[in-house]
């Protein structure tokens, strides 16, 4: 199929992208101490120069001392870590780029370094790491409200440092999503309830302070998720009732785009219509989403990370889907670590210089 459609300009509030693909956030440790390096500034650079549409930055850390648990993953705050940031959107522009920091912050997620502990405890809504494992204290009132702030601010420092949106990482069983999921959040006050709308609350409340943070005219994007790194299976909203219930309220509080994150983008969320994920928040919000899973190789990415490599794979199925508009936009991730030009080998028809990705491909920048 032609892939036309994957190159169509897109206008998001102040937001103006020349095409509809996003290169999803991934993580990459590579910024010692916190800091973004001019290798991590370089890595972003060459995806803008060989046309990415929108970038993504990977995870950064919000103020707060568990909001990451890993010291080579960048902060978003404090004056080096910023001015680290300064340095890659300044080389993003330059490069006739645009980017979105990702806002993140772990929750309850056991760190990679052994004898790491933040100060001051993990941050989680019950102290559960996972349905039924106890980790930590659930966080207080205060905490929460620092939480919460600590967003804002970094969001208000994206849009004065430069960055064209910002992404609040609500996917994938951290923070955020552990607020959403009953399995890890139990409260029975204000920020838990039985039910996913009671649970939203946390989310809504960091989306109307950066919101207040960014004002009206800047793009909002949100990353969803239901399933978890601690289950796979789980589901959120088991129907399309329930997830316009999570959904609209987000975007009341001020969401603009829904990044929909599925291990496989062309499986349908729901029986009954083979619309995806991305797909139904579309169709139940009425805003722009990003559809991501699996794009442009034959293997899903989670067995990524058990050294499965994978081979370039046919985009018919995503530009079927885009023309017929069920999503907004699509994200690239491992195919766009692997090989800087991808995008522009797509759009010239150079499916035969497509890269296999190797695993091997995590552990450098390139």
């Amino acid at each position: 199929m032609s892939s036309d459609v994957l190159f169509q300009p897109l206008q998001i509030k102040s937001m103006s992208l020349k095409n509809r693909i996003v290169m999803a956030p991934m993580t990459r440790s590579f910024s010692p101490g916190g800091v973004p390096t001019d290798d991590v500034a370089a890595y972003y650079e060459r995806r803008a120069a060989n046309e990415v549409g929108l970038i993504v930055s990977e995870g950064t850390g919000v103020n707060r001392p568990a909001s990451l648990n890993d010291s080579n993953i960048p902060r978003f705050h404090g004056e080096a870590e910023l001015a680290g940031w300064k340095t890659v959107i300044d080389r993003v522009h330059a490069a006739d780029g645009v980017m979105a920091s990702q806002l993140w912050h772990v929750g309850a997620v056991r760190s990679r370094e052994p004898d790491w502990n933040p100060a001051g405890g993990y941050d989680s809504p019950s102290g559960l790491s996972s349905p039924g494992h106890q980790f930590g204290e659930p966080m207080t009132d205060a905490a929460i409200a620092d939480t919460i702030a600590a967003f804002a601010s970094a969001a208000a420092s994206a849009k004065a440092l430069g960055f064209d949106s910002v992404e609040l990482h609500g996917a994938h069983g951290y923070l955020i999503d552990q607020f959403f999921w009953d399995g890890t959040n139990q409260r029975t006050d204000q920020w838990g309830g039985k039910t996913l709308p009671e649970r939203t609350r946390f989310a809504v409340e960091i989306l109307k302070a950066v919101r207040a943070a960014v004002g009206e005219d800047y793009p909002v994007i949100i990353r969803l998720s239901q399933w978890k790194q601690q289950d796979f299976t789980a589901k959120l909203a088991a129907n399309p009732v329930e997830m316009e219930a999570w959904l609209q309220p987000l975007a009341d509080a001020g969401a603009d785009v829904f990044h929909c994150s599925q291990r496989r983008i062309w499986e349908p969320e729901f029986e009954g219509s083979d619309l995806n994920f991305a797909g139904w928040a579309r169709k139940l919000t009425g805003k722009p989403t990003i559809s991501v899973g699996s794009v442009g190789l034959s293997g899903e990415f989670i067995a990524a990370y058990g050294g499965e490599a994978s081979q370039p794979a046919s985009l018919d199925n995503l530009l079927e889907r885009m023309d017929r508009g069920e999503f907004d936009m699509v994200a690239v991730g491992r195919a766009l670590l692997q090989d800087p030009e991808w995008v522009v080998k797509v759009r010239d028809g150079r499916n035969d210089e497509l890269k296999s990705f190797e695993r091997s491909a995590m552990g450098v920048l390139f």
